[in-house]
This record gives structure tokens, sequence and C-alpha cells, in this order.
């Protein structure tokens, strides 16, 4: 008796697990659908619809799994969300809501993992291909990436993103070494206890930094050999899936249905460069980089934190009193004048205006310090 009633529950279980699967893949291709209405780019239109596609199939599956159980499918009615998304598509075009649907889909990617019904038939791939399909529409615009606009336009120069990083690193030290000496400063504690205080916020801030810098860049470089071993995995297992996937995104970049899938069929053939042009086109990275070194960000971050550092430590090396405080007020006015001045490359920002916005900043900033300072040296 105990054993029929443990089946009798193994296989409710089993036939609500098949209405959820159903129902989520009626949402989604409704959801599709409607999308593709709405999307005024006939190719996007188009790949939207063959997402649509492959959901209707899915759920004919578990439409099948539950007739085989002797159970009629429910009647569907779509959910709030499903309205809501199909509104704001309709209202404010498809993009308004890709990011949203891709983040769904990111997170709902292996659900059919340990679902041996889904497995068997390919749907868990499937569902992972969709994934980063939405991941690269959520990262385009109009059919074309903002890395494809800034190169028509020229306005990106090469290195920006090496000065940006070169500017904010060497601002984070001066501002912060520039403030914690001056708090100690307004304290009125003696020149030497200014300058321990100074070298010590020089070489935590500049080691907490080299730190972060290399755990960020070295998780990423595992985040992105990860998603590189499932794609090599995949163009092994599922080749057809992969092409298909690729000549879906070629076709959010412009390229007609049939020039895409022809791409596609020609960059996969090759196996020298097949993972190279999955790794750039799918995750956007370069295979052979990977994000970067994470020593060479670790040690870069390092210097370029003590770099700005020194600027108002130094001071106090050769003045002590209101004589030190003046100096390295000095030093920092000009360390930061310069680094707002180099930020107005990348902002376009006049120079002069940048620079004195930089200088205000850090002045108010260390006035405050030094103001607290005095009371915390009154009261002690």
């Amino acid at each position: 008796m105990s054993h029929e009633k443990n089946v009798t529950k193994s296989a409710g279980m089993e036939i609500k697990r098949y209405k959820e699967n159903l129902k989520a893949e009626w949402e989604a291709s409704l959801l599709y659908r409607r999308i593709a209405v709405a999307e005024p780019n006939k190719d996007l239109a188009a790949i939207y619809v063959r997402l649509a596609e492959t959901e209707e199939r899915h759920a004919g599956t578990w439409v099948q799994r539950l007739r085989q159980a002797g159970v009629e499918p429910p009647e569907f009615s779509p959910s709030i969300r499903t309205r809501l998304f199909s509104w704001m598509a309709r209202k404010y075009g498809s993009a308004s809501i890709v990011g949203m649907i891709s983040a769904i889909e990111t997170r709902a990617a292996g659900d059919y993992d340990d679902q041996s019904e889904a497995t068997a038939v390919g749907m868990n791939t499937e569902e992972r291909s969709h994934a980063r399909v939405f991941n690269y529409l959520a990262r385009t615009t109009g059919g074309m990436e903002g890395s494809d606009v800034a190169r028509v336009e020229g306005r990106h120069r090469a290195g920006g993103n090496a000065l940006r990083a070169g500017v904010l690193g060497a601002n984070d030290g001066l501002v912060s070494v520039f403030c914690l000496v001056m708090g100690v400063a307004g304290a009125g504690v003696p020149q030497r206890e200014i300058l321990i205080t100074g070298f010590a916020g020089l070489l935590a801030g500049a080691l907490s930094m080299a730190l972060g810098e290399w755990l960020s860049v070295q998780s990423s470089r595992e985040l992105y050999g990860h998603q590189l071993s499932i794609e090599e995995r995949e163009l092994a297992e599922v080749p057809e899936e992969e092409k298909e996937e690729l000549a879906l995104i070629y076709q959010a970049k412009g390229l007609d249905g049939e020039n895409a899938r022809a791409l596609a069929d020609k960059l996969l053939s090759d196996k020298a460069t097949a993972l190279d042009t999955l790794a750039r086109e799918e995750l956007a990275i370069d295979p052979h980089e990977l994000g970067g070194s994470a020593w060479e960000a670790a040690i870069t971050s390092f210097f370029l934190f003590a770099l700005g550092a020194i600027i108002p430590v130094v001071a106090f090396v050769l003045w002590s009193g209101l004589s030190g405080v003046v100096a390295s007020s000095a030093f920092a006015a000009t360390g930061l004048f310069i680094l707002g001045a180099a930020s107005s490359l990348m902002t376009g920002r006049n120079w002069l205006f940048a620079g004195g916005r930089m200088v205000l900043f850090g002045m108010a900033a260390a006035a405050v310090t030094f103001g607290i300072g005095g009371l915390i040296g009154v009261s002690v």
C-alpha cells in the first residue's frame, strides 16, 4: 500500500513538473511573438519568431508527456509579467525589455539540465543558446554594437580604458591619503606621526587596490575560461545548434537570414577558428587575452595608487606644522588639477573646468577631514 502511495505521489510530481515546464514555454513563445510584432527591424523580428518556434517545439514535448500520463494540457492564461512585457514592447519597443528578458533567460538556462526528458532532445542546450542570444541582443542597439558605432564615428581612442584606469587609480591614492594626512595634521600631531600615518595609508591603500584588482581580473579570467570550455564542448557535441546561434547573432547585426547562415557555416567549418569566432561573437571576449593579466593589473594598480598617494605625503618630509599643511595642500591641488585635466581627454570637457572641479572637490574633502581632526585633537 505504501509503495502504491509513493508511486502515485511520484507521478503527481512529474505531472506538476510537466505543467510548469509547459506554461513556461507557452509564456516565452507568446512573449517572443509579441516582441516580433513590435520590432520594426525585420531581421530582428525574424530572430524572435525563430526563438518562439523553438519554444513552441519544446511546449509540444510537454504536451505529449502530459497526454502520455493521461492528462490533458491545462488552459493557458498569460502571466502578469508576460502581459506587462508585451505592453512595454508594444509601447516603447523591444529594446525596452530585452535586457530584462536576458536576465530571466540567463537564470533559467540550466533549468533543464537535470530533466532527462529535456536533455534527451537537446532542450537544455537550446535554452542556453537562447540565453546567449538575448545577452547579445541586450548589448546591441538597432542591430549594431556600440563598439561598431564607435569605430564608424572614430571618436573612441585606443588606450582610452587604460588612461581612465590610470587617472582613477592615481586619483584614489591622492585624495584618500591627502584626506588622511589632513585629518591627522588637524589633530595637531607631530611631523613624524603624520609621515608614519601617510606612508602607512599609502602602503595599505596600494596593497588593497592591487589585491582587489587581482581578484577582479582573475575571477573574470576563470569565468571566461569556464565559458570557453562550455562553448568548446557544445561545438563538439551540437555543432548545428552553435551554427544556428551564430547565424542569429549575424542576423541581429543586420545580415539577412540566408547570408547569416552561410557566414556562420563558413566560419564554423574551420576548426582552427571556430572556437575563436564563437568566443568573440557570442561571449564578446578575446580567447587569447581572457580579460588581461591579473598580475599586470595588480602591479599597475599598486604603483598608480602609490604615485598619487605620495604627492601629499612628501611635503611633510620637507616641512612640518602649518608649513607642511600648506605645502601638502599645494602639492595635492597641483596633482588634482593635472588628473582632472587628463580626465578631460576621455570626457571631452574643457580641461580647465575638469581640473578646477577636481581641485574643488578634493580640497573640500580635505578641509572636512582637517576640521574633524582638529575637533578630535581638542577633545582628546
